[in-house]
């Protein structure tokens, strides 16, 4: 089991940043996807971005062109850079890990996730 700890939430007015971080740690880290999903309330869960261990990138159609992800691996964490964030961004984050190296954007393909951080956009 991978252990994934969120952290860098917050609260900005629309059009401004914040980066997200996921540690990992725990049974391995190596041959993962890393995933960013986000779930506002009342809302289901839905996926954001996500970054294999080959470095295959992939992200939703709302966010394409203002957020990006990557991953340190000697650190065993992802980010996700968010930039040119709108109120319809508010929501709580999720870091997900799945063990397979191929991306996928139902929340069921992933097998650990972390507590998640709460992103509060204004208008």
């Amino acid at each position: 089991q991978v252990q994934l700890v969120e952290s860098g939430g917050g609260s900005v007015q629309a059009g401004g940043s914040l980066r997200l971080s996921c540690a990992a740690s725990g049974r391995t880290f190596s041959r993962s996807t890393m995933g960013w999903f986000r779930q506002a309330p009342g809302k289901e869960r839905v996926f954001v971005a996500a970054i294999t261990w080959s470095a295959t990138m992939a992200y939703a159609d709302s966010v394409t062109g203002r957020f990006t992800i990557s991953r340190e691996y000697a650190r065993n964490t992802v980010s996700l850079q968010m930039n040119n964030l709108k109120p319809e961004d508010t929501a709580v984050y999720y870091c997900a890990s799945r063990g397979s190296d191929n991306v996928a954007r139902d929340p069921r393909g992933y097998d650990d996730w972390g507590q998640g951080t709460q992103v509060t956009v204004s208008s």
